[in-house]
């Protein structure tokens, strides 16, 4: 008798959620019984779970209830409650956050080799961001969570960006879309993983609500080549970028003392480029006229020498510039 007195009875059964990032949390019974007639209160956002030695009994979802054997089928089975409520009673309680956990941060840390149609087999790195909840708390339960007091997101964090690497590692293997195509159509890509990772994350008890991919990037080096290919698409075509490069040139080297004379010898070196600078000039390839590069060096001498003021050698090279630009 005076042991029953000892005891701590629960009449009320709630879980307020205090802090962000808490999927499970154990309400206290330790040393403490549920009354019969016990009030439980599962909150919107919030599933509750009832465990008696180690079996998964009654799952509650939001709500208030009185227990009894009415609300309790399962217990009262398991404790062979055959026509009464035995009170007081021993049973663990679980609450669950079934809130979406928003902004979850993915990525590669390690490029993922794949075969591209275009560029032959190539390493790709992605990021992105997701969100998941809690949707089945009994496997969430029995698989992640199991008798902890509390289990947060970031204690899952590693599990789900393992099972996220491997699931782009698959889908991007097996996928036939061209690199440019897929990463110009993010909106698709990010419907395909989210796809091929729903069972993943369902094995867990959990749903994948979201999945967005912000980037797929490619290595430095196909990257340069990429934004080279750019640019010359952009230029129109080789003679145009060398005339555009070979009048930019002459215009920085006329600037500084001396330097017409080694832009002519870097550009006598180059002939594609030369070649292309000298038709540009003259706008008609079978006409013949002195090449610029001799003409700018010859009045940059002249103006050194002091037979040209700078006045008059500045606007000799306007005059130049003028006819290549």
């Amino acid at each position: 008798m005076f042991d029953l007195f000892k005891k701590q009875f629960i009449d009320v059964i709630e879980w307020t959620e205090s802090t962000n990032g808490v999927l499970s949390y154990r309400y206290p019974t330790t040393d403490k019984e549920i009354q019969t007639g016990a009030q439980l209160t599962v909150r919107d956002s919030q599933m509750a779970l009832f465990v008696n030695e180690g079996n998964v009994a009654d799952v509650f979802s939001p709500g208030r209830y009185e227990l009894s054997t009415k609300t309790l089928p399962i217990l009262t089975s398991l404790l062979n409650w055959d026509k009464a409520f035995k009170s007081p009673f021993k049973s663990e309680v679980y609450f669950f956050s079934t809130r979406e956990q928003l902004d979850q941060r993915w990525g590669t840390q390690q490029a993922i080799t794949v075969r591209d149609k275009e560029f032959g087999v190539i390493r790709l790195r992605a990021f992105g961001t997701f969100a998941y909840r809690v949707e089945e708390p009994t496997t969430f339960h029995q698989k992640v969570s199991g008798t902890r007091e509390k289990y947060t997101t970031t204690e899952l964090d590693g599990q789900l960006r393992s099972i996220i690497t491997t699931g782009i590692a698959t889908t991007l293997g097996e996928a036939k879309t061209p690199f440019l195509d897929m990463a110009a159509n993010q909106t698709k890509l990010s419907e395909a993983l989210k796809e091929s990772l729903d069972h993943s994350f369902w094995d867990y008890g959990l749903k994948l609500t979201s999945f967005l991919v912000q980037s797929v990037t490619l290595p430095e080096e196909l990257q340069q080549y990429l934004d080279k290919q750019s640019s010359m698409n952009l230029v129109g075509d080789l003679k145009k970028y060398a005339q555009f490069q070979a009048a930019d040139a002459i215009s920085a080297a006329a600037e500084n003392p001396g330097g017409m004379g080694m832009l002519a010898v870097g550009m006598n070196a180059s002939g594609v480029i030369g070649q292309a600078f000298g038709q540009g000039l003259s706008g008609d390839s079978g006409a013949k006229q002195e090449d610029p590069f001799v003409i700018l060096e010859k009045l940059q001498t002249l103006m050194e020498k002091g037979v040209l003021s700078k006045e008059e050698f500045e606007a000799k090279k306007a005059e130049v510039l003028k006819r290549i630009s």
